[in-house]
């Protein structure tokens, strides 16, 4: 009787671990976030590991889309001059209640105007007490550009904009723009940690953050009180830290992980031949290239970034890193961005040309540094190889380039501030508007944060500036056409490559989509 309770009592156990493993979903990241504020930061690791499990915007992307629809607020409208946006609010959602924060009311209006005020005035009570930056709030101009956040009452929130922004709800549904509780700033401010911020977040969305461990591990827990209803369908989530893409593909096929980003090609083609799991693919919205940092001498000539930028061998390149999931790219967008310029061509590899442009511009024994990504990126799954044969390719020319690497956090940093002489970066497009792939990358606002080429010409600003400020889509298009037409003249980047997107997953994994930002969302979905 005993030995038979013993086996019952054991049995129980168990299926209850195969109850809790089920409700618990692991993801093999590539890096580690360099804050939990998506105000504050810009790389995909960092959004996939804040704005996505822990936050909501005011406007929201499709799951696995890029149409926009209703977040936080459950409408908005927009005055006939395109000046004034006014948001309807929506009622009933719950910020998230930890062990450091216990809310005493629900969302409304005063979160919005923290949110947006902390980013837009430095003279804000919270920003003056945690001095911080918001790159993408400021590289796309919208520091310039509000000119006011009204609560209209406690459920309505009206912003007043100096000029037409075509884009500016496809920009609030970006993950820079999530929104926090203004209750919890408060508190924070009272107890001097507005730092804190950062570290301990709190927000609205699916999952609720618990710990992270650096370059370990990140645990989440479901938000039981999440108003989107059955939206999530796990109980914990576990980000698995893990840089380098073997280790992470080995964790994903002895199922320590459920989920892994960005296979080297090599694994891909196993995990393809793997029966337990499945690699959903999709056409990559995004782009590799080679920055080069106009502001150091010699690269502020033409002839010398013409001339680095004829020597490189890109279909070897596109052969070796990417192994049959890369396109060359050509334009400083993906051919699926509405307004693409389909007759841009490259000049081609050409290695005498190059030593000729060289001499021309009266260049000899240059030594550069050519910075190379720590981390891997849809753009590019090898950026250390693609530095190798970089250097390679310029060392035919006589030019000596000096490999430089970061941690992700800090290369980015650095690259932002212009310590390089060319750098090894990427994009993944986050609204489906051509404004965020050449105002966000490319603008004279940009420089000092997304635009690491360090490049400002007044003319291809003034035509991506009026494109911004025009409604209308055939003129839209036409200006950001001749836009592309001077970025290929003068050549900022060398536009390497466009990826196709795989995400190699358990056959237990049930309703995940690909996002076509390059993000990694949990939520809708649930696992067997």
């Amino acid at each position: 009787m005993k030995r038979n309770t013993v086996l019952q009592l054991a049995v129980i156990a168990a299926l209850t671990a195969g109850v809790q493993a089920a409700g618990t979903l692991k993801y093999c990241s590539e890096g580690s976030p360099a804050g939990f504020d998506p105000g504050q930061v810009t790389a995909g690791t960092d959004f996939d590991a804040s704005a996505e499990p822990i936050f909501n915007r005011l406007a929201e992307f499709q799951r696995g889309g890029t149409t926009v629809q209703p977040g936080l607020a459950e409408s908005w409208t927009v005055s006939p001059d395109g000046l004034q946006y006014t948001f309807k609010l929506r009622r009933g959602v719950k910020f998230h209640t930890t062990d450091w924060f216990k809310p005493s009311r629900e969302f409304n209006a005063d979160d919005v105007l923290f949110t947006f005020e902390r980013m837009l005035s430095k003279d804000h009570p919270f920003r003056k007490a945690y001095p911080s930056e918001f790159p993408y709030f400021t590289d796309m101009g919208m520091d310039e550009n509000i000119a006011k956040i009204e609560k209209v009452d406690p459920y309505t929130v009206r912003f007043t904009l100096k000029k037409v922004d075509a884009a500016f709800v496809q920009n609030l549904a970006m993950s820079f723009a999530s929104i926090h509780s203004a209750e919890y700033a408060d508190q924070l401010l009272k107890a001097g940690k507005p730092a804190q911020i950062v570290s301990q977040p709190i927000g609205t969305g699916p999952f609720v953050f618990k710990s992270y461990q650096k370059d370990s591990v990140i645990r989440y827990t479901a938000n039981k009180d999440y108003w989107k209803k059955g939206e999530v369908k796990i109980d914990n989530l576990i980000f698995v830290i893990a840089t380098d893409g073997s280790v992470r593909y080995q964790k994903l096929k002895a199922g320590e992980c459920d989920v892994m980003a960005y296979p080297k090609p090599a694994d891909l083609a196993l995990a393809l031949k793997e029966p337990k799991l499945q690699v959903p693919s999709q056409a990559g919205f995004n782009l590799g290239y080679l920055g080069y940092n106009v502001k150091h001498a010699p690269l502020d000539k033409l002839d010398v970034r013409r001339a680095l930028d004829m020597a490189i061998n890109k279909k070897a390149i596109i052969d070796a890193v990417y192994q049959g999931a890369g396109q060359p790219a050509v334009a400083p967008m993906p051919p699926t961005q509405w307004s693409y310029n389909k007759n841009l061509k490259d000049q081609g590899y050409n290695v005498e040309q190059a030593k000729a442009l060289l001499a021309k511009a009266g260049v000899k024994d240059l030594e550069i540094t050519l910075w190379a990504m720590p981390v891997q990126r849809p753009y590019n799954p090898n950026a250390k190889l693609m530095a190798e044969m970089i250097q390679a390719d310029w060392a035919k020319i006589g030019v000596k380039a000096k490999i430089t690497s970061y941690e992700w956090g800090e290369y980015l940093k650095r690259a932002k501030a212009g310590e390089h002489d060319s750098v090894l970066v990427g994009w993944t497009g986050d609204n489906g508007d051509p404004d965020n792939w050449l105002g966000t990358n490319l603008s004279c606002d940009a420089v000092g944060g997304n635009n690491y080429a360090q490049w400002c010409d007044k003319t291809f600003n003034d035509l991506i500036v009026k494109a911004k400020q025009t409604t209308d889509v055939k003129q839209r298009t036409e200006l950001y056409t001749k836009a592309q037409e001077i970025f290929k003249r003068e050549l900022p980047w060398t536009t390497i490559a466009h990826s196709t997107v795989y995400v190699p997953m358990s056959k237990r994994v049930e309703g995940f989509k690909i996002s076509p930002f390059g993000l990694m969302s949990f939520y809708g979905v649930s696992i067997k």
